[in-house]
């Protein structure tokens, strides 16, 4: 004989866990609803406060108010959602692009540092120069990998799951290889078409190579370390973004300044920094790659992912 009783329990059992399902996600709907109805009430309650003033002083208020992080979290998130879901080829000659942009700051600030040479307050000054490359990756919406530690994990964060992982990875994987190979390809470039016939290079190139060899002094456990306040910076940087209109490249300016005044490393300047190194014979691939951008990328990731993201997420979890 067939036994169908355990057949029979199994297809009397879906039932059972579907209806478990659905009064979870009843549930999970109805505390939805009542944390967007409560956040009405209150935005009518503030607004009721305001009840004497005329529409155009109302318009002024709501104007000048700033954004709640509620709010930049979903324009944040609403951002990533549409990374995620951007062609491989467009996220990877975007990456490209951002690799050859974000060159730009090292090229400035090695201008200002060659330029300032004998001044007590050269590597401070010369560090304005680094925010250059950032202001050109970051307005022309370029794909940089550091700004997305943030950006396409909300999303993930927001609704965990396996497919949400496996974009994210596929996007930091395209985008991370192009803005690698835009910033060899530049310093490429830049070395081979500065060297003269009797083998130096050009004044402006040598001031670079010296701002690069600054940047070699960090690495192991010492760039990792380095690492960690500058992903946290550009993390920060994005998130204010969306709360700073009109002042967008003040922002930039303060915290990617702030990055190289303070001698932190990022992976994709700083792979600009390597790759000169190495195609100029003063360090070896493997050596830039273990001792510089290893470390560097694993602290860029735990400074924007690890701290920054989770602190963006956790104060606001009880709102979403």
């Amino acid at each position: 004989m067939i036994d169908t009783a355990g057949e029979t329990d199994g297809v009397a059992s879906r039932p059972l866990v579907d209806e478990v399902l659905s009064e979870e996600q009843r549930a999970e709907e109805q505390r939805k609803a009542e944390q967007k109805a409560e956040r009405e009430n209150t935005q009518r309650e503030i607004e009721s406060g305001n009840s004497t003033l005329t529409r155009r002083e109302q318009r002024r208020v709501s104007a000048h108010s700033r954004l709640t992080a509620l709010t930049v979290f979903s324009i944040i998130r609403s951002e990533g959602e549409e990374e995620l879901r951007r062609p491989t080829s467009s996220l990877w000659w975007s990456g490209i692009a951002a690799g050859i942009g974000i060159s730009t700051s090292v090229f400035a600030q090695a201008l200002l540092y060659g330029a300032l040479e004998g001044s007590p307050n050269r590597w401070l000054v010369s560090s304005l120069g680094y925010a250059v490359g950032f202001v050109l990756v970051i307005l022309s919406r370029l794909q940089l990998f550091t700004e997305n530690t943030l950006s396409v994990v909300l999303p993930m964060l927001s609704e965990p799951s396996w497919g949400k992982l496996g974009q994210s990875a596929r996007l930091w994987a395209i985008v991370l290889s192009a803005n690698f190979i835009g910033t060899f390809l530049t310093a490429f470039f830049v070395i081979v078409m500065s060297t003269g016939a009797d083998g130096q290079v050009a004044p402006g190139v040598q001031a670079m190579l010296e701002v690069s060899q600054h940047a070699a002094h960090s690495v192991g456990l010492t760039a990792l370390v380095k690492a960690i306040p500058a992903g946290f910076f550009i993390a920060a940087l994005v998130w204010m973004l969306p709360s700073s209109k009109g002042f967008e490249i003040w922002v930039i300016l303060l915290f990617t300044a702030l990055i190289a005044a303070g001698g932190f490393t990022h992976v994709i300047a700083g792979s600009t920094e390597m790759f000169l190194l190495v195609i100029n014979g003063q360090m070896g691939i493997l050596e830039a790659f273990t001792g510089y951008l290893v470390p560097t990328f694993a602290g860029n990731v735990i400074g924007g992912t690890g701290l920054f993201a989770m602190l963006a997420y956790g104060q606001i979890h009880a709102e979403i």
